[in-house]
């Protein structure tokens, strides 16, 4: 029986789409683990010439299997001070963690993790009804209602995330930079079967040429 609680229809569908469009899970950076992302993230791009100038204003964090372990509300350990040194580069509102499993009603009906996860990082947590990779006008409005980031443009946003199916389709889907952390707090043996099957997915397109979008023109 599938536990409606965790089942991810925007997911579902989002894997659907890419039978027709791979290229939607293919980030345009990524790093073994949270502790290596360059700092200013803009950084991370500087190798593809397709991309131009890059500038980052506003950063979007995964939670689960990205900085925290899956299912904690709170930073771990070994990742506490790469996320500090996140943070005050892009101190909030300019940064936002994004999580299906913080922030959304089937998951956190009461926003009990949401609040804990804010409080244990000093992060804003979106609540937002579409789980990823749906919820990007919900992620764009967040950012818009913050008087010095009105005028933010997607290809202005990263995206950061463990997962190619909801963060790097996320942010392909809104236009915005992809920075898939490939290595969690999770080994990858211990990962779901999914979470595994998706290295052996991003390698092959790789090795068949398909490249990541160029941020700017949104797909949604």
């Amino acid at each position: 029986m599938v536990d409606l609680r965790t089942f991810n229809l925007s997911g579902t569908l989002s894997s659907l789409s890419l039978l027709f469009r791979p290229s939607l899970c293919i980030p345009q950076a990524a790093v073994r683990n949270f502790n290596e992302l360059p700092l200013p993230l803009s950084r991370a791009f500087d190798d593809d010439k397709r991309f131009g100038k890059v500038n980052i204003r506003a950063v979007v964090l995964d939670k689960d299997d990205c900085f925290a372990r899956p299912g904690e509300n709170e930073i771990a350990p070994e990742f506490k001070a790469q996320f500090s040194r996140l943070r005050a580069a892009y101190p909030p509102p300019s940064m936002l963690i994004v999580s299906n499993t913080a922030g959304t009603p089937s998951m956190d009906s009461n926003l009990t993790s949401s609040a804990l996860l804010s409080t244990a990082t000093s992060v804003p947590v979106l609540a937002h009804r579409t789980k990823k990779p749906g919820c990007s006008a919900e992620i764009m409005a967040y950012f818009h209602s913050h008087a010095e980031l009105r005028d933010l443009k997607p290809e202005e946003v990263a995206v950061v995330g463990d997962r190619l199916a909801t963060d790097v389709v996320l942010a392909n889907r809104m236009g915005a930079y992809a920075v898939w952390v490939r290595e969690g707090v999770v080994a990858k043996e211990d990962k779901s079967l999914f979470a595994r099957w998706e290295y052996g997915i991003h390698d092959w397109l790789k090795r068949r040429g398909v490249e990541s979008p160029v941020p700017g023109s949104p797909f949604e």
